[in-house]
């Protein structure tokens, strides 16, 4: 729990958890024993107990290290979560990721496809590596088998989010394994190592243990490719096999009642499965606006009960007023809940910028002063316990809202749980969101607010910049990264003031006869007819499912079939490909033309040193695109060289293209060589790449 003082100071309440009041149950044997895996740790074993929550169908297992067999340290491994210091960190790793598989198999379950949610939980990968070794593979055809079945999603749009650990705590945790997975100290640190770098990280070992990799967002997908493009290092970053997976929320959860009971009513029984479909747009749009209206005024009455009564609650624990008190929530009255309200609840951390909009407090008290159009600002939000800039920005927060021209303008709520996510997600009449792009990974907040009728105020970053259409809420749009942080900061507080100002309160306050405005009802219809059926938990999990677990699995069974020969096969073609691949050089046979005739042939003679690959080991590609910057611009056409079956007279193996060109104009092109196997999950796996 969190409570915030008079002087803005964030204070981190724990509690610990009552198994007896908790929806759990120890996993049991046959005999009716505990379900416990044991864990090498330096010097001493560790007991693992595990436990299951039942949601719906799905089964959650959770691990517990809290047992009598355990020496007090290690009985606090899985106490909290981000506590401690990089030796628990490293600790809770070890249970999640090699306790985790052992769990599952103590269980009698076989996943057919493994998903790590971000590095955390990675070492699982070197288990299930140690478990086919055990079997008689190689280390090298027992990681092609598990990669091939291994998905792994990044959370994390900046490079000091990943995990990574000394080689000093790796020698010291991983004897056990190293020995039993058959490598040296040195092959084994390698598998976490990036560019040279002098410590494991965790994310470059999920990479090398999968083969199905993605963002959560289509910005910070392409933002992970450029963070991990040394893994694939002779590849462009958005050519290397990092993709992405826009997040989603689940429905049932976050969207109000009330609007589940309308929806039933003025579009049928079927609409959450109707909703991708022209129709549901159509009939959501015919839903009269008076009635849309006073949805979204209960709804939102509803949210200032709450808020009401958590701002009271920490009001007089500080030993405020009552006359105060009436000062602080004048602006907050559910029986008239006709004044514009902003939300902005989430995480404190500094990249979300949560004191932008005090930038500029001459201009914000323009913006409030105002009074036939009032405004109120809810700020809700936790900062790690460990971040201090993150609780600086609370503090900031508290301040500003402190002010007499501010007070009961900003409100600043305390212990922000799901409980009041859900009533201001489904409550407020905008969700601001401002973060330093491209720093939000994701985001589904704005989500949860949108399949409300909530319109989005937001940076184009994370999942906004794929969600915004221009009718559905309002755009900040980011300034160019080239500038300084201040400079962007100055810019963009800039932007939001003149949205605000020009854009949502007039809007808001455009009112008629009936008492609203009818052109915010028809954005907030497009708000959920636009949201609601492309950023659900349903079309994010089929998603996954066609682009990563199926794939996933049918490559898993592939890679195993007849004992594993396609996985040894695979590591022995990749095992002599990087022997070879420094070696192999490519260059042009032919002498270029600069201008050829529409229509007219073209031929391209290429020689390669193959130093012992075979022609069939690789992939000759010519690219052709219109010039950078001409207006049709557009994905390069790659055109396929064949082997002619001769050589040089260098002895290089001599390859051919004849092509007519089917777009015309200024063209570039560029000619590149890389390795090619039918098992290869992704053409570019290996990271290999000469370019002529």
């Amino acid at each position: 729990h969190q409570t915030i003082d008079t002087e803005g100071n964030q204070q981190a309440l724990y509690a610990d958890s009552d198994f007896e009041d908790l929806p759990i149950t120890p996993c049991l044997r046959t005999d009716g024993s505990d379900v416990r895996v044991s864990i090498e740790f330096p010097g001493r074993v560790v007991q693992v107990k595990v436990w299951q929550a039942r949601i719906g169908h799905v089964a959650l297992y959770l691990l517990d290290t809290d047992l009598a067999e355990n020496s007090a340290d290690d009985r606090n491994i899985t106490h909290r979560l981000y506590g401690g210091d990089r030796v628990t960190r490293i600790q809770q790793e070890i249970v999640l990721g090699v306790g985790g598989v052992r769990a599952l198999a103590e269980l009698a379950l076989t996943p057919t496809a493994w998903h790590i949610n971000e590095g955390h939980p990675a070492f699982l990968v070197l288990e299930r590596a140690r478990t086919l070794v055990a079997q008689g593979l190689s280390f090298s055809a027992a990681m092609e088998a598990v990669a091939a079945s291994t998905v792994f999603t990044t959370h994390t749009p900046v490079p000091a989010g990943h995990d990574h650990f000394s080689a000093e705590s790796i020698s010291i945790y991983f004897p056990w394994l190293r020995k039993q997975l058959g490598l040296t100290e040195e092959q084994f640190f390698a598998l976490g190592l990036v560019n040279g770098g002098h410590e494991f990280n965790m994310t470059a070992l999920a990479i090398r243990g999968s083969r199905f990799q993605n963002g959560v967002s289509r910005i910070h997908g392409g933002v992970s490719s450029r963070i991990c493009a040394p893994l694939w290092p002779e590849l462009e970053p958005r050519e290397n096999p990092l993709s992405y997976v826009t997040n989603g929320v689940h429905v049932p959860t976050f969207l109000a009642p009330e609007w589940a009971d309308q929806f039933d009513k003025f579009l049928g029984f079927d609409w959450s499965h109707q909703a991708g479909g022209h129709g549901f747009q159509e009939r959501l749009e015919a839903m009269p606006d008076h009635l849309f209206w006073s949805v979204r005024q209960s709804l939102k009455a509803q949210m200032l009960h709450l808020v009401r009564h958590r701002v009271a609650r920490q009001h007089f624990r500080n030993h405020g007023s009552e006359a105060h008190l009436d000062r602080l929530l004048r602006y907050a009255d559910p029986i008239n809940p006709n004044v514009l309200t902003v939300g902005f609840a989430r995480r404190f951390a500094t990249y979300k910028r949560a004191t932008l909009l005090f930038r500029d407090l001459t201009w914000l008290r323009t913006i409030f002063g105002d009074e036939t159009k009032p405004v109120v600002f809810i700020f809700a939000g936790k900062a790690h316990p460990a971040d201090v800039p993150g609780q600086d920005v609370i503090r900031e927060l508290n301040r500003i809202a402190r002010m007499p021209e501010f007070e009961g303008r900003i409100l600043l709520l305390e212990d922000y749980d799901l409980h009041l996510a859900r009533r201001l997600v489904s409550g407020v009449d905008v969700w601001l969101n401002n973060p330093m792009y491209p720093l939000e990974a994701s985001g589904t907040s704005g989500m949860k607010g949108g399949i409300n009728g909530v319109l989005n105020l937001s940076v184009l970053d994370g999942w906004w910049g794929e969600g915004y259409d221009g009718l559905n809420g309002w755009a900040i749009k980011p300034v160019s990264e080239i500038f300084d942080e201040a400079r962007r900061n100055f810019e963009e507080s800039r932007t939001l003031y003149e949205v605000l100002q020009d854009h949502v309160i007039p809007t808001y306050y455009r009112r008629g006869e009936m008492g609203y405005s009818p052109e915010w009802i028809r954005m907030a219809k497009r708000s959920i007819a636009s949201i609601l059926p492309r950023f659900s938990s349903t079309r994010m999990v089929n998603e996954y499912l066609a682009k990563f677990y199926l794939p996933a699995t049918r490559q898993g069974r592939r890679y195993a079939e007849s004992d594993f020969e396609p996985a040894r096969r695979l590591a022995l073609w990749k095992q002599h490909v990087r022997e070879v691949w420094p070696k192999v050089t490519v260059r042009r046979l032919d002498t270029p033309q600069k201008s050829i005739a529409f229509g007219e042939g073209l031929r391209l003679e290429v020689g390669v040193f193959l130093e012992g690959l075979r022609p069939e080991d690789v992939a000759l590609e010519l690219l052709i695109a219109k010039q950078a910057g001409h207006e049709d611009d557009s994905q390069p056409k790659s055109y396929r060289f064949e082997s002619e079956g001769t050589q040089t007279e260098r002895g290089e193996q001599r390859f051919a293209l004849e092509l007519s060109p089917e777009i015309c104009g200024k063209l570039e092109y560029r000619i590149r060589l890389y390795p090619q196997h039918e098992l290869l999950t992704h053409p570019f796996e290996l990271g290999m790449m000469r370019w002529l």
